[in-house]
C-alpha cells in the first residue's frame, strides 16, 4: 500500500523529491502517512478534498483482501 500512495503522490506535486510516506500498523488498522511539500499540500488535496478522496478509495480498494483497515493520513 505504501508504494501505491507514493506513486499517486509523486506524478501529482511539482517537488516529488519531498513526497515521503511511511506507514505503521496497529492491532486492527494500517495506517499510512503521507507528507510532502508545502506548496504542493494543495494540489494532494484538491478542491474540496476530492483528490485526497480518490487517493483514499483507490488504497481501500487495493486492500480489500487485507483483514485491517487502512486509512491514508495526509500530514
Amino acid at each position: 500500500m505504501k508504494e501505491l500512495v507514493k506513486v499517486i503522490a509523486v506524478s501529482l506535486v511539482d517537488h516529488p523529491e519531498e513526497v515521503v510516506v511511511t506507514e505503521r500498523e496497529t492491532d486492527k488498522a494500517i495506517i499510512i502517512e503521507l507528507h510532502v511539500a508545502q506548496d504542493d499540500m494543495g494540489k494532494v488535496i484538491g478542491k474540496q478534498g476530492r483528490i485526497a478522496k480518490a487517493i483514499r478509495s483507490v488504497v481501500k480498494a487495493a486492500a480489500s483482501g487485507e483483514e485491517k483497515k487502512v486509512i491514508v493520513d495526509i500530514a
